[in-house]
């Protein structure tokens, strides 16, 4: 088999994507904890499951593989030390307290099977499924109203964030908020024990243990030798020095430049993929609201000094001179979305419209709801493929939030 990571671009031909469906994780959502587990709204499961799935088959229909992050997962539990191992490290970060013991919670998790117990991590498990007579405190009986033992993980849908492919290896992400940490556990398990890719070399480039938070939505792939980085609201400059770092001192890595892109730090820019995508070798989707007067922004061109522990970084302000700079371009396109126009803009901003998945340069995947920033594409002779939207818009994430490629051509 060849590697089974390789992705040098954001346009490259996609070959292989990583997913995950959204489960019984989001019939665990309820007012009182949305904001606490990142949600803004509560998806109807059915319908968001028949819209996830018309976008797998999407990408199905362009000959494009598609794995499921939970099937791996659960094929990645290859003995029982190693589930054993697991469950243990997810209890201690999932932080369950008082009124059950960890023994209790890994003894119910190891009850079930393989496939079972990834699906009931990522579900959750309510204090209601514990039975009372393994209670032996006062305390214990006098619950408070908190109904999880074990958090559900309802962003998990989102496969772009917890890790993301960079050459033939990969970050694997300290995820900044606490209800996604325990998320790119599973990306670690399978890379260390799934078949697929146990028997292959494959370079972290920057682990889930390192201090400091970075997310996929931040990490674009430019081309075989620059990355763009968003400097956002989930990914800390000090991450982007450190993947820099490690980057240019590996020979492993072909990358040669790092473009950290400064962008507000707010709930409707999370990452720099909802603002920014490359749909095209010189065509780029962006929100006007991310610059300033005169279109400035604070931009950053981090290259390898003099040591293998120091960067030369230079500082730029406009996005389309930096582009043009780390790409050898004479010329490119910012389509705005929405058309630029205040209203639109801003309304399909907050449902994605910048978040764009290319599979193969000039085509990319969309939200239907988007219909305005897609015309707009369309004019500047990009094929825009639309999937449904109403459920899967709810967790404020587009189709490039929604997929992890694996593998895609070189361009």
């Amino acid at each position: 088999m060849k590697h089974p990571l390789h992705v040098t671009s954001e346009i490259g031909e996609l070959q292989t994507v990583l997913l995950k469906r959204p489960g019984f994780e989001l019939e665990n959502l309820t007012p009182d904890y949305l904001q606490q587990l990142l949600f803004d709204d509560i998806p109807y499961l059915p319908v968001i499951q028949q819209e996830h799935d018309y976008f797998a088959q999407t990408l199905r229909n362009r000959g494009i593989e598609v794995l499921y992050l939970e099937k791996l997962a659960s094929e990645a539990l290859v003995d029982k030390n190693i589930k054993e191992e697991f469950v243990c490290r997810i209890l201690e970060e999932g932080k369950t307290e008082g009124n059950v013991s960890h023994q209790t919670l890994k003894d119910y998790l190891l009850s079930f099977s393989n496939e079972d117990l990834i699906q009931k991590i990522m579900g959750g498990v309510r204090k209601n499924e514990i039975e009372t007579s393994k209670k032996a405190q006062l305390y214990e009986f006098m619950e408070d109203h908190y109904p999880f033992y074990l958090d559900p993980m309802p962003n998990l849908y989102f496969t772009r964030d917890p890790a993301a492919v960079i050459g033939d290896g990969l970050t694997i992400n300290k995820m900044r908020e606490p209800a996604r940490r325990r998320e790119s556990l599973f990306m670690e398990y399978i890379i260390k024990y799934h078949p697929r890719f146990a028997t292959h070399h494959v370079p972290v480039w920057l682990d889930r243990n390192y201090k400091f938070p970075i997310e996929g939505g931040d990490e674009l792939i430019l081309n075989e030798e620059t990355i763009a980085i968003g400097v956002s609201a989930r990914t800390s400059a000090k991450a982007i020095e450190r993947l820099a770092l490690n980057l240019f001192k590996n020979p492993d890595a072909s990358f040669k430049k790092v473009l950290a892109i400064e962008i507000p730090k707010c709930r409707a820019f999370m990452h720099l993929d909802t603002v920014f995508t490359m749909v095209d070798y010189d065509k780029f989707t962006i929100h006007p609201a991310i610059q300033g007067p005169q279109g400035n922004m604070n931009i950053y061109i981090l290259e390898k000094g003099p040591d293998e522990e120091t960067l030369k970084i230079s500082h730029r302000t406009s996005l389309m001179e930096s582009l043009k700079e780390v790409l050898g371009l004479k010329d490119l396109v910012l389509i705005p979305c929405g058309g630029g126009d205040a209203i639109a803009s801003a309304r399909e901003q907050w449902n994605d419209g910048s978040n764009t998945l290319a599979i193969a340069p000039g085509v990319v995947v969309t939200y239907d709801r988007n219909y305005v920033s897609n015309a707009l594409l369309r004019e500047h002779g990009i094929e825009v493929i639309e999937v449904l939207s109403s459920e899967l818009s709810r967790g404020r994430g587009g189709p490039r939030c929604m997929s992890m490629p694996i593998v895609r051509k070189d361009i």
